[in-house]
């Protein structure tokens, strides 16, 4: 059994089995864990990678992945990619932006990268890439505010 780890937005958990056992996943966020579940890790050379398995309730009419579950899984993936710079504070998305570049197919193994291109104050930027099965499908641009410690 593992421990959760309490923060001022909730439970970071990390799977204990199944595909993405051991990466972390979020249990304060009812919406985000009903649209994936999204997960995250760290990588080797100290990046974050997030990721989960695109499931038929996650496409469109036109059989591919909706629009607003992969803006979804942005929005995830901007506080993972931006976790060291967060440093453990409570933050919410102030801009979010995304280019589609292609298709996801229900099974895909969907990924997002990036990195902060600019932190340390109370406004971090970050820019990403959702990947399906390691083929490019939306490019996105965030920035994220830190609040006040309560």
């Amino acid at each position: 059994m593992s421990e959760a780890v309490e923060t001022s937005y909730g439970a970071l958990n990390v799977r204990e089995e199944g595909e993405f056992a051991g990466w972390r996943y979020w249990e304060g966020d009812p919406f985000e864990i009903r649209s994936g579940p999204f997960f995250y890790r760290r990588e080797e050379d100290g990046s974050y990678v997030s990721a989960f398995r695109a499931e038929d309730r996650h496409m469109n009419g036109g059989g591919f992945m909706h629009g607003g579950c992969m803006m979804t899984f942005a929005d995830f993936a901007l506080f993972a990619i931006a976790t060291d710079a967060l440093q453990g504070d409570h933050a919410v998305t102030l801009n979010l932006a995304g280019d589609f570049l292609g298709p996801i197919q229900s099974g895909a193994l969907v990924e997002a990268r990036g990195e902060v291109t600019r932190g340390g104050g109370k406004t971090i930027f970050v820019r990403g890439l959702i990947t399906g099965d390691g083929a490019p499908a939306l490019s996105f641009t965030g920035i994220i505010r830190r609040l006040a410690k309560r």
